[in-house]
């Protein structure tokens, strides 16, 4: 039951990036072009996913247990570090040069193309250095 409600949640997710444009690279360079024909459409795609995810944080915070049993594991930091805003860093501009970030590259992976393949194929190679970096600090 746990995968058949990841593979919904994911689709319903990747459906929702492509009906918004999301998957489109060229949308998402458009709105990070602030001083050029600025597309304010992303804007609003976020705070219609802030409006919704909100609340059902909220909800979240004070269960113990998904609607499926599973243990909630909500994220817990709090702190402003060094890694967090070099990781945030990295994200923009990964985002700002390719147009593309993880959910809208791998919806569009959908819709064929070898713009979507090179970036998924950067983006796996990223997370496999990050591990990597991670196991020889610890």
């Amino acid at each position: 039951m746990r995968i058949l409600m990841a593979l919904i949640t994911g689709l319903v997710f990747g459906i929702g990036l492509i009906v918004a444009g999301m998957t489109n690279p060229a949308k998402v360079l458009g709105f990070l072009d602030l001083a050029g024909h600025w597309d304010p459409s992303l804007a609003l795609v976020m705070a219609g996913a802030i409006l919704v995810a909100l609340p059902a944080f909220r909800v979240a915070a004070r269960r113990r247990q998904s609607l499926l049993g599973e243990p909630m594991h909500l994220p817990t930091a709090t702190r402003i570090d060094r890694r967090l805003v070099l990781g945030s860093l990295a994200f923009g501009a990964g985002w700002g040069l390719a147009g593309f970030c993880p959910g809208p590259a791998l919806a569009s992976l959908a819709t064929g193309g070898v713009q979507p393949l090179i970036f998924c194929v950067a983006m796996l190679a990223g997370m496999g250095i990050f591990e990597l970096l991670e196991r020889r600090r610890s």
